[in-house]
């Protein structure tokens, strides 16, 4: 059995799934917790809260001494944000101080937590773990992750640290009701009549969850691995949902150009009088770029079976009616 465990970012969606699966597995594990609330919620999933922050650290090295392996999921994104300096700080700043004190603190191993984000296709390629990056980014959070992923691979390696990265699309599962999952509850409650039909690429939580695992322990050093199951447009996502529910809802798929037009004027109107935009530019710019990407390197490689994209979606269905949502 591995060692002793240490996790960031274990009170999140991916840090939750992965906390569950280690205590399945009856590993010991602590569990960087930034308040009392975190602490709470990882001690209830089987971790010890260690109190402490990405941005510290010190503190960090000294919570990790005694740990075979770091889990770095932690991080932050943000979109239309006037301020993302924090964002910046938390996925850049905080990814090299896990990298450092795991290496003064003894670790063998870092898994990181990139994102499909970081590959950089071009639109309408195939996003892959060799796919050439396009030379610039769709986003603030596209540059934070991918500066993130560089700075790992490279300190890791100065440091002797084996760094790892898997590299996940859209994590959707039950317990999220933001991103693709609100797109599904707002069509199936028929307030979204205006759709735009542009790829998505979807991992199930769970195996977002086992991938990182297997990458604990199968994962070459200094390699990504893309984890997605399902690459699919937002009609097909849609019709699978009409499937799995019975409710159809009708809606009109507007052309990509015509509402990327309205981002400028969106963000201008709201910064105007000062607050958040809803839509933006460069959320307008990753929204026409879609993405598909091919998780196949994470399936041959680590052995990662991927949950069928209908049995994600289902799962996603029956827990927003559960809770009184449809």
């Amino acid at each position: 059995m591995p060692g002793r465990v240490f996790v960031t970012g274990g009170s999140g969606l991916v840090g939750a799934a992965l906390l569950r699966r280690l205590e399945r597995d009856g590993r010991e594990t602590v569990a960087l917790a930034r308040s009392e609330r975190s602490s709470a919620v990882v001690a209830g999933l089987g971790a010890r809260p260690a109190r402490g922050d990405v941005l510290d650290p010190d503190g960090l090295a000294d919570s990790m001494r005694g740990c075979d392996v770091v889990f770095h999921v932690a991080g932050a994104i943000q979109t239309c944000a006037t301020d993302a300096s924090l964002m910046v700080r938390t996925n850049v700043e905080g990814t090299r101080n896990v990298v450092e004190a795991a290496a003064r603190a003894g670790v063998r191993r870092v898994v990181l937590t990139s994102s499909a984000a970081t590959i950089g296709e071009e639109r309408h390629a195939v996003a892959r773990e060799d796919t050439p990056h396009r030379g610039w980014h769709l986003t603030t959070y596209e540059r934070s992750k991918h500066e993130a992923e560089r700075l790992a691979f490279e300190r890791g390696g100065r440091l002797g640290l084996e760094v790892v990265a898997v590299n996940p699309a859209s994590v959707q599962g039950p317990d999220r009701v933001s991103g693709a999952a609100r797109l599904l509850l707002t069509h199936l409650r028929g307030r979204l009549p205006v759709l735009v039909n542009v790829p998505l690429s979807l991992v199930d939580v769970e195996d977002c969850a086992r991938g990182h695992l297997l990458a604990e322990t199968r994962g070459g050093p200094g390699e990504r691995y893309l984890l997605c199951g399902a690459s699919l447009t937002v009609r097909e996502a849609l019709e699978i949902v009409e499937r799995t529910t019975g409710v159809r809802r009708r809606g009109w798929f507007a052309p990509v150009g015509a509402v990327a037009a309205l981002a400028g004027p969106i963000e201008a109107a709201f910064r105007a009088v000062g607050r958040p935009p809803p839509f933006c530019r460069e959320l307008a710019r990753a929204l026409v770029h879609g993405r598909s990407c091919d998780g196949s390197r994470a399936a041959r490689d680590l052995g990662l079976a991927y949950t069928p994209v209908e049995e994600t979606l289902r799962r996603i269905v029956e827990t927003l009616r559960g809770r009184g949502l449809l």
